[in-house]
Formats: C-alpha cells, sequence, structure tokens
C-alpha cells in the first residue's frame, strides 16, 4: 500500500517519513495552517529522492500560478481541492490529483469520471478543504463506482483505522495529516506507526496498478 504523507512543513519531517516508507509527500498552498511557502518546498523537495512523489495542494487557484509554483518549487503532481471544472483540469501539464469529499453514490457516480490521473476520496469538507481529519462511513461507499480508476483514501484516517479502510476500499494510496500529529505537529512517532500499519494492511480486493505507472 502506497502512503502520503500530506502538511509537510519543513525539512525535518520530510526526510523522517520518507526514512519510514511513506511514498508521496503533499505541500499545501492554500490556506491552511499547514501552508507552506515556495522558498521552503523548494529546499525540501531539492533534499528528496527522485522517485518520491511531491504533490502540490492547490485551491481554486489559477493554471498560470499552480504552473509557476509547480515548476519553481519542483512539484510532480498537482491535487487539486476545490470546485475546479474538468476543462481546469485538462489544462495542466502535470498529472493531477481530484479531491472529492464523498456525499452520495449519486454524487460519485457524478464525478467518477473527472479527467485527473488520480481521485482522492476525502470526508467531509471543514474549515479548510481538506486536512480537516474527518472520516465518512467507508462502508457506504458503491465500490463499483471506483472501478477503473486510481483511488487514493483520505480523511479522519490514523494507525487505528487506516487497516480497516483499506481492506473496504482498495485504493491505490492512503493520504493522511492530522492523524499523524499531535497539538496539530507532524509527530514522527505517529507518521512512523501510521506507515507501518498502512503498508502491513490487507488489500481488500484485487491489486490496483502501482502509483508509479503514471510517471
Amino acid at each position: 500500500m502506497k502512503v502520503k504523507i500530506c502538511g509537510i512543513t519543513n525539512l525535518n519531517t520530510a526526510i523522517q517519513a520518507v526514512a519510514y516508507g511513506a511514498d508521496a509527500l503533499g505541500f499545501v498552498f492554500a490556506e491552511s495552517k499547514r501552508r507552506v511557502s515556495e522558498e521552503a518546498t523548494k529546499e525540501i523537495i531539492s533534499q528528496l529522492p527522485r522517485e518520491i512523489l511531491k504533490v502540490g495542494v492547490f485551491v481554486n487557484e489559477t493554471i498560470e500560478e499552480i504552473e509557476r509554483i509547480a515548476a519553481f518549487v519542483g512539484l510532480t503532481h498537482i491535487q487539486l481541492h476545490g470546485d475546479e471544472p474538468a476543462a481546469f483540469c485538462q489544462s495542466i501539464s502535470y498529472p493531477v490529483i481530484k479531491a472529492i469529499s464523498f456525499q452520495s453514490n449519486e454524487h460519485l457516480a457524478a464525478v467518477r469520471n473527472y479527467p485527473a490521473e488520480y481521485l482522492l476520496l476525502d470526508g467531509p469538507k471543514g474549515k479548510y478543504r481538506g486536512g480537516n481529519g474527518m472520516a465518512f462511513d467507508w462502508q457506504e461507499v458503491d465500490i463499483n463506482l471506483l472501478k477503473g480508476r486510481k483511488i487514493i483514501l483520505a480523511g479522519g484516517l490514523g494507525e487505528t483505522n487506516v487497516d480497516a479502510a483499506i481492506k473496504i476500499i482498495n485504493p491505490i494510496m492512503v493520504d493522511v495529516s492530522s492523524g499523524v500529529e499531535s497539538n496539530g505537529v507532524k509527530d514522527i512517532e505517529k507518521i512512523k506507526a501510521f506507515i507501518q500499519k498502512a503498508k502491513a494492511a490487507p488489500i481488500g480486493g484485487e491489486v490496483n496498478v502501482s502509483v508509479h505507472a503514471a510517471e
């Protein structure tokens, strides 16, 4: 199971997460308590292994600004957490992860064909568009609607529930931010425990294509 640690703000956390087995790191460039500067992100990414996915998180940003930041800091993927239409996604020159909050299977059916490399299935929207630590009932999801798509599962995940979530949804990757924090700050021991639990979790069904297949 692939693991993405989102909301990275410093080099030490990034290096430790990678050392413990993280496959992707997320850097937030939208309104958030985890927002990170372009300069800091560029410095962090310059010291990461090439194979690690470097994901920039944006909310209703312009294509021009997304492309500028991505090129400057060295992103490999763009995560859209806003109300970006399909045409917007298709205009970006980087692989796109489109985040959608699970509301119902009817809503999921309406957005499942969104033209993105990955769909990130997230919990309810809170103060911010992501990283709110709010889970949803995975049992309610019609798994048939996810077939043929590369799914990243997020929303309220932590060491105690990630294995159950993986078994039910069978994503290609799990994404965590607040679930590996203590007092609002990334906790290295929680990151280690989460990654170990996720990678040891049994897969629910047919194994998905490797997350690196499109890189």
